[in-house]
């Protein structure tokens, strides 16, 4: 594929250049570079700021709200929205369940919930993982057992990503449990989160953040018509949401934002005047993680531009190893960088202006955005279980 940029595209780039500049916040700027968890209040200001331009779901179709750019324009997008330090939406909506309700939902699903979900007014969170059962999804042992014209769950999930910001739920449950998951023991259904039986206790992670959570289903009564799709089809369902997570979980455009900070930290003299990017080791690093992140950004461009039918789970594995190894390497060289300066760790709700001797505003949000990537290479599925997948589909091992 042809990846220069044409005229076009470079007038597009300064378009959404300098919108995004301009439409957000310089506090919620000022909290998205720092690395924290984003506040449910920047993502849902943030999310209404593209809608009401048209811009909040580039990928979707342009049926759907979409608005029919290239896979080059949405990358260019989002690039552009990261180096003006705007928050990464919640993606449980616009990326994941808002994909597959536009692919396989009823008439009715659409209509309810694909307008919603483009405006911020409802938050949706994914129940996949369970304790002992999170990379291997077809050990799932959530239940939901047709009772009338309802189905009633039971089960539990764990590490639930922003369930405690999340209106709906859409939930992998065993639907018949006589047949193996991947032949049609699996289904999702979707439910309100404010409803008897649905308990969310959260989970404070070593970055002293709350993000993730466990949540307890006990007899959920849920309508029929909210099992998406058709009943027994939650395996191929998975497989589907899976890639997107794991195309996007490559995060190139924020990776290059930090790495553009890092740059900029490191060629910055001291009061002495030496300059930490002199340092050939650490020289040497920049520039490896530089080749690499292009490299990446080459693979992911060319995995979107490609047609769907042609995408394979393999090369999504292979996207989301990459993109999470290089996020951590990025946040270990920001913290062997400052030195003494990395230890102080400061939870996401410090004033870091405020706080003297440190080299910039973002410095306190280095520690703790550090010990959270720890876990990119887990989540979206353990980077051993995408090498086992890479394995058996490319290798046949």
């Amino acid at each position: 594929m042809d990846l220069k940029l044409t005229a076009e595209d470079e007038a597009f780039r300064r378009e959404v250049r300098d919108f995004v500049r301009s439409a957000v916040p310089a506090d919620m700027a000022r909290r998205t570079r720092r690395g924290g968890h984003t506040p449910k209040a920047d993502l849902q200001a943030w999310n209404r700021i593209l809608y009401d331009k048209g811009w909040v779901a580039p990928h979707w179709p342009r049926e759907y709200g979409g608005t029919g750019w290239s896979a080059l324009r949405i990358h260019i997008f989002e690039e552009e929205c990261a180096a003006a330090d705007a928050p990464f939406l919640s993606y449980f909506g616009l990326r994941l369940i808002g994909p597959l309700l536009y692919t396989f939902g009823s008439p009715r699903q659409k209509e309810l919930h694909l307008g919603p979900i483009l405006r911020g007014d409802v938050f949706w969170c994914q129940g996949f993982s369970e304790p002992g059962s999170g990379s291997d999804l077809a050990s799932v042992r959530t239940t939901a057992a047709r009772d009338g014209d309802d189905y009633v769950i039971n089960g539990q999930k764990i590490w639930t990503t922003e369930a405690h910001y999340a209106d709906k739920m859409f939930c992998l449950a065993r639907t018949n449990p006589d047949v193996p998951p991947q032949k049609g023991g699996l289904s999702i259904l979707m439910f309100d989160m404010n409803q008897p039986g649905v308990t969310v206790r959260p989970i404070v992670t070593i970055d002293e953040g709350h993000s993730v959570n466990e949540v307890f289903l006990d007899n959920v009564r849920v309508p029929a018509v909210d099992l998406l799709g058709e009943a027994g089809q939650g395996w191929t369902y998975a497989k589907f949401l899976l890639g997107n997570e794991r195309v996007s979980n490559a995060q190139v455009p924020r990776s290059r934002r930090d790495l553009q900070l890092l740059r900029a930290r490191a060629e910055a003299p001291d009061a002495s005047g030496a300059r930490l990017v002199d340092n050939p080791d650490i020289r040497q690093r920049l520039a490896q993680l530089e080749i690499d992140l292009a490299a990446l950004e080459w693979s992911v461009l060319r995995v979107l531009a490609s047609p769907e039918g042609e995408r394979t789970q393999a090369s999504a594995s292979g996207l989301k190893i990459t993109g999470s190894e290089i996020q951590q390497r990025i946040s270990e060289l920001a913290y062997d960088l400052l030195g003494p300066l990395g230890v102080p760790f400061y939870g996401e709700d410090d004033v870091a202006g405020d706080l003297p001797g440190f080299a910039s505003p973002d410095v306190p949000g280095v520690a703790a955005r550090q010990l959270f990537l720890r876990a990119a290479s887990i989540y979206a599925g353990s980077n051993e279980i995408q090498r086992t997948i890479i394995a058996k589909q490319v290798f046949s091992l």
